[in-house]
């Protein structure tokens, strides 16, 4: 097996009184899809903004353990947290497009970090629509304002507009929870193609979608790991009763 991309060492974390995580250990798989699942409640979000430590500036936390990246610990005081988030890009549930038009969403980015000529800006547009199957439906409009596209449309937008700046991991918190089945499949078989570069960390809409999608799952119940097993066996075969309850629809 290789080295794990993303490596989580006994990690406790609390905010504002409540017990978000106790003491999860979990290793991410490089170029895979990781399916984070479970009822609402269980601490998927909060560990999936830990590892691009957005909760930096939360007031009233208490962590333990570790996040490691590649075996360096992102918590580290000499960590660079802008770096760290251009290596991690993440994606929420509601598409949130840039004002202005798909190609300065895109460019928004690679701009920041001081990419200014139109001529190395153009292929990172296309490779960044195209990675996010987007590149055929905007082609000959890249001019448009974003907000003009469809729900399914922005999402993926977004979706380019993190991949601009060629992440190494690739976080989505249920980035198909307002989609229509459509728009769904194609942000799915995206999916299946990035995993070819980039490693996936992803807490699907459904049961279902994580049963779709998952090379490897972990199933999270009142801020505790339950069980992580490929998603072939998770989602056929749990070890654990609780899981098995929540994949056949018991609860949650």
């Amino acid at each position: 097996m290789p080295e794990p991309k993303i490596r989580i060492e006994n990690l406790s974390y609390a905010y504002a009184g409540v017990q978000a995580l106790q003491n999860i250990t979990l290793d991410i798989a490089p170029q895979r899809i990781t399916v984070f699942f479970g009822p609402a409640g269980g601490g998927k979000t909060t560990l999936l903004r830990l590892i691009n430590r957005l909760n930096d500036l939360t007031d009233g936390t208490a962590m333990t353990g570790r996040i490691l990246l590649d075996g360096k610990d992102i918590y580290a005081p000499a960590t660079n947290v802008a770096q760290l988030r251009r290596r991690v890009g993440m994606v929420f549930a509601l598409p949130l497009p840039l004002p202005g038009t798909i190609r300065e969403n895109v460019t928004y980015g690679p701009r920041l970090a001081g990419v200014r000529d139109a001529r190395r800006l153009a292929p990172i547009v296309e490779r960044s629509l195209r990675q996010a199957a987007l590149w055929d439906e905007v082609r000959d409009r890249l001019d448009a304002p974003a907000n003009a596209l469809s729900g399914g449309q922005q999402q993926r937008l977004c979706i380019a507009r993190s991949l601009a700046l060629e992440p190494e991991v690739l976080l989505l918190d249920e980035p198909t929870s307002g989609l229509d089945p459509l728009s769904t499949g194609k942000v799915e078989a995206a999916l299946q193609e990035l995993k070819k570069t980039y490693t996936i960390i992803i807490i699907p809409h459904s049961v279902q979608q994580a049963a779709r999608i998952a090379d490897d799952a972990a199933f999270f119940l009142q801020s505790k790991l339950i069980e992580a097993r490929p998603g072939r066996e998770i989602f056929t075969t749990p070890r654990d009763k609780r899981t098995e309850d929540y994949v056949t629809g018991r609860f949650g």
